[in-house]
């Protein structure tokens, strides 16, 4: 592991402890009706939409859309919960879909067809980057990726799989700041807690089910209120 693979862990890291998502995940009585059912790994599919990453804007990504997916991917071994985090992230696989676009623009010869980029290159590409990228840390499984794109909302993913318990997080660093934490509210509501640390803010915002408990924390800059991270975390419960 490079000595850069630390320092991005590092930072995922402290986000995790400082926001305590992954020793506490309260419960609430708020229940989102389109977590209730059960979920199972069969039942997951691959989001059908592919933008380019110009038309695709920080506010598109929605926590609430992981957490069937992270509650997948916590009954899954490392390697294969990471596919399941990852796979399904609609902020990766657009910013996927426009870098096999561009190279097939740079490229034509090793593309084919009206439709360039399927929904199964896509898929394929993510595979390999959790093959090549995943490395393990305090009984963690970890893929950390850095997302280049000039135009794109986000600058890094990142996907946490416990290898001890059945937890799984999803992180995003954004590249700028046009997203704001008046549009978080604007879009979730008021969140249920704030807490305030030395260099940022955070909002939180939690939904719970029979099966298992999540919480979004949002790091915002408190001087002018732009959104630097999001994490979002899922812990299952024990079934009795």
């Amino acid at each position: 592991m490079t000595s850069r693979s630390v320092s991005q862990w590092a930072m995922i890291w402290v986000l995790v402890v400082a926001t305590k998502i992954s020793v506490f995940l309260l419960s609430s009585s708020f229940l989102l009706a389109i977590f209730v059912l059960p979920l199972e790994a069969s039942d997951v599919h691959k989001s059908q939409v592919v933008v380019t990453m110009t038309g695709f804007s920080a506010d598109d990504f929605d926590w609430r859309e992981m957490v069937p997916y992270l509650s997948v991917a916590a009954a899954l071994p490392g390697e294969q919960g990471i596919k399941a985090i990852l796979e399904h992230c609609t902020v990766l696989r657009t910013y996927i879909a426009s870098e096999l676009g561009a190279e097939c623009r740079r490229d034509a010869s090793r593309c084919s067809g009206d439709k360039p980029t399927t929904e199964g290159e896509v898929t394929q590409r993510i595979d390999e980057i959790v093959q090549e990228g995943i490395f393990r840390r305090n009984k963690a499984a970890i893929v950390d990726y850095q997302l280049n794109g000039q135009t794109f909302p986000f600058s890094e993913i990142a996907a946490v799989k416990s290898e001890k318990r059945q937890d799984a997080y999803l992180m995003l660093a954004l590249a700028d700041r046009s997203y704001t934490a008046a549009q978080v509210e604007a879009k979730y509501g008021a969140p249920y807690d704030t807490d305030i640390f030395q260099w940022y803010s955070v909002f939180k915002y939690r939904s719970d089910s029979p099966r298992y408990s999540s919480k979004a924390v949002f790091e915002i800059d408190p001087v002018n209120g732009a959104v630097l991270k999001v994490a979002v975390s899922l812990k299952s419960k024990k079934q009795p």
